[in-house]
């Protein structure tokens, strides 16, 4: 897929007025640490063949602060939603650490994950499918709480309509199945459902890409609402960088497992250092010519996981590749207040 391609309705962007500035003070404190975290798959390629080994995560670090987004973005097939099942505790990485709240949620035993597990909620891509359909939404909200904590059934049910009120859902929603709310609704729903416990970190996969984009505007500004009311912290997954630009703080970069650059927003969008980050964002289109990028010529398309280029991964694609990028692996090094793994990122951004 091109990064043209991978980034498919970024032009619709939902967004009006100015974008969203770097908020948390360099005083707060850190929630999450990631340490050379890694995930890999074992994948038959048949009967009588071995089987091969996919690089889902190689080795990506980073850190999110109270009260920051931090927005993870790339091509299909980079990592991303690989990234959110470590963080979400879904599964358990290969190697490397997952520091959250400074314990380590990779190599914790079952019972410290089920404590820190309602630290960490998700929204998921799709409200027409994470939402069950046989239930009511008093239920589906209560329900968190009546498995992770002692309150009574009237104080769940005080609890779900305190917080469907916050995400502004009606008190007669309460009694009514998913069917029967629009898709921006029920992604209010989604979000309320992961706050009921009251997590200090949500992953949002994608959490508006299923959504009209009339609708976009209205879930995003209701996260980060909520972001300022209660303080919590986002990874947030997506493709449209019109909408990162809105929300985030910092960006992470990935390419084939591997951060490639990451940084504060600002400096990702004014300065992108690394050759993929530019073409990502000479693809998004942009109605204003001082917003349009030169086009960065990418070939080819996003190789195999389970085959990765030697060296540096995104060299067979890279206009500035050179010998040396086809068999050392850059390291990911400071440029400015940002991170860079390139061989020529001092030399192309002098």
């Amino acid at each position: 897929m091109s990064a043209a391609g991978s980034l498919q309705g970024a032009n619709s962007s939902p967004i009006g007025g100015s974008e969203r500035s770097e908020r948390p003070g360099p005083n707060s404190a850190t929630l999450l640490e990631a340490r050379a975290l890694t995930r890999h798959y074992r994948v038959s390629h048949g009967m009588f063949r071995p089987k091969g080994l996919v690089r889902a995560l190689d080795g990506v670090s980073f850190t999110l602060r109270e009260g920051e987004t931090l927005a993870v973005v790339g091509e299909s097939g980079c990592g991303k939603s690989t990234l959110a099942r470590q963080v979400t505790m879904i599964e358990r990485p290969t190697s490397g650490q997952l520091l959250l709240d400074g314990q380590d949620a990779g190599t914790a035993t079952s019972a410290l994950r089920k404590r820190l597990r309602p630290l960490v909620q998700m929204v998921f891509q799709n409200p027409f499918a994470s939402l069950n359909p046989r239930k009511k939404v008093g239920t589906l909200l209560m329900e968190p709480l009546a498995i992770n904590t002692a309150q009574s059934s009237t104080e769940r049910q005080d609890a779900a309509r305190a917080m469907m009120d916050r995400v502004g859902l009606r008190p007669e929603h309460f009694s009514r199945y998913p069917h029967m709310f629009s898709g921006g609704q029920r992604q209010r729903i989604a979000v309320a459902r992961a706050l009921m416990l009251r997590p200090r970190l949500v992953v949002a996969d994608e959490p508006v890409s299923a959504l009209d984009v009339s609708i976009q505007a209205q879930v995003l500004n209701l996260l980060m609402d909520l972001q300022q009311e209660l303080g919590i912290a986002y990874l947030f997954v997506s493709h449209n960088l019109q909408v990162v630009r809105h929300i985030a703080d910092a960006v992470l970069v990935m390419y084939l497992g591997k951060t490639v650059e990451e940084g504060p927003k600002a400096q990702i969008f004014a300065r992108p250092a690394h050759p993929y980050t530019r073409a990502l964002l000479a693809s998004t289109p942009s109605l204003s010519a001082a917003g349009r990028g030169v086009r960065v010529p990418l070939t080819g398309e996003l190789p195999s996981p389970l085959n990765p280029p030697s060296g540096c991964a995104f060299h067979k694609r890279c206009p500035h590749a050179i010998p040396r990028c086809v068999t050392e692996v850059p390291p990911l090094a400071p440029l400015g207040a940002a991170r860079v793994a390139c061989h020529r990122a001092e030399e192309l951004n002098a």
